[in-house]
């Protein structure tokens, strides 16, 4: 899921008396009663052009009102994207990841539905900065980012966890079938390499994958998914030797 997905706008309700349609001009906008000939419950009779430019002008107030209202709820959406995207790439930060984490958890203890973690590590990160600068290792974070949205459902949730690490939410999804998607995604990340100034560097991860049990916290099972992820970083370099 990227940033923002799936996730309603905030919004703002507008002032006690408000119509929330918004007519075409101020004057179309009058709340005019046909059967009474009456304008805002005010008779016909008793428009003096005095109280006619004094509805108009609180007409004009209401459509200035209207228009703040919709610039506020703009600004609120903007706001809440940005404080729940990661600094690099465009996918949630770790505290978003958190939170959608704890809501999936939930869901999946009320609802017991499977719902898996799968905790991912970017192997050899440092070297690739050493190397190559800092820029290089940036543009190596992005394709794994890359990498992992395109490959999940819009139902999943991905998440930059911190440094070289990311996360993913797999919904209905049981410990088999997140094995066989964490193997996929490792496959898929490792296929494609980094160019960099002329040259092609493999970038590949280590992963974990943790199934939640109900009235798990989202703490517990990040730690769960991270000792599973140092596990099979251990078994692959001793795959090397």
């Amino acid at each position: 899921m990227r940033i923002g997905e799936n996730k309603p706008a905030a919004t703002v309700a507008p002032p006690s008396g408000v119509a929330r349609r918004a007519g075409p001009a101020v004057a179309d906008a009058l709340p005019i009663n046909m059967d009474n000939a009456s304008v805002m419950g005010i008779p016909e009779a008793e428009l003096t052009p005095k109280v006619r430019k004094a509805i108009m002008a609180l007409m004009r107030e209401v459509e200035a009102l209207r228009r703040e209202v919709a610039r506020s709820n703009a600004r609120l959406s903007d706001m809440e994207k940005l404080a729940d995207q990661d600094s690099l790439v465009p996918m949630y930060n770790r505290r978003a990841f958190v939170r959608e984490m704890s809501r999936m958890m939930a869901y999946a203890t009320r609802y017991r539905s499977p719902t898996s973690l799968l905790f991912f590590d970017v192997n050899g990160l440092k070297a690739i900065n050493d190397t190559h600068g800092h820029t290089a290792g940036d543009r190596a974070l992005m394709g794994v980012a890359t990498a992992l949205i395109d490959q999940v459902r819009t139902s999943d949730v991905v998440g930059r966890l911190g440094g070289d690490e990311f996360g993913v939410l797999l919904a209905h999804a049981d410990e088999a079938q997140a094995r066989k998607k964490a193997d996929q995604l490792g496959s898929v990340i490792t296929a494609r390499p980094l160019k960099w100034e002329g040259k092609s560097i493999e970038v590949g991860v280590a992963y974990g994958v943790y199934t939640f049990k109900p009235g798990e916290d989202a703490v517990t099972a990040l730690a769960a998914a991270d000792k599973a992820m140092y596990d099979h970083k251990i078994a692959m370099k001793k795959a090397r030797t």
